[in-house]
């Protein structure tokens, strides 16, 4: 059963998600190669996946609300403040998508429902 609260999200990324996916990104790829992703995800649209769907396909592991970070977006949901989309990367070499910014976002989502569509620009 979805939960209550209410997740309120920005029609676009805030100025600072791209450099963020940038550095993220260079640490798994050369930098050219985490400039050409970023460039790609400017110019992508925005789509809606499913927060348990995000989570699985990264294979990434929840973090908690202990997590300061997490906690810090689980209390703009509750201020009914927006959150940033996710910027997302499918990585050829382990079929696995790359939440390149936005996995704080994405966990605190989950919390309150993990079927919450959140939006994302993938690549």
């Amino acid at each position: 059963m979805a939960n209550e609260t209410e997740i309120k999200w920005l029609a676009e990324l805030e100025d600072h998600d791209y450099p963020a996916a940038v550095s993220y990104l260079s640490l798994l790829y050369d930098e050219a190669s985490a400039e050409k992703y970023v460039d790609q995800l400017r110019k992508a649209p925005m789509s809606k996946f499913k927060a348990k769907d995000i989570f699985r396909a990264s294979g990434l592991s929840l973090l908690g609300i202990s997590n300061s970070h997490v906690e810090n977006d689980r209390e703009k949901v509750l201020a009914g403040q927006s959150l940033s989309p996710l910027l997302l990367v499918r990585a050829k070499s382990n079929q696995a998508v790359i939440i390149a910014d936005g996995y704080h976002r994405m966990c605190a989502v989950y919390s309150f429902d993990e079927d919450a569509l959140i939006p994302c620009k993938i690549v």
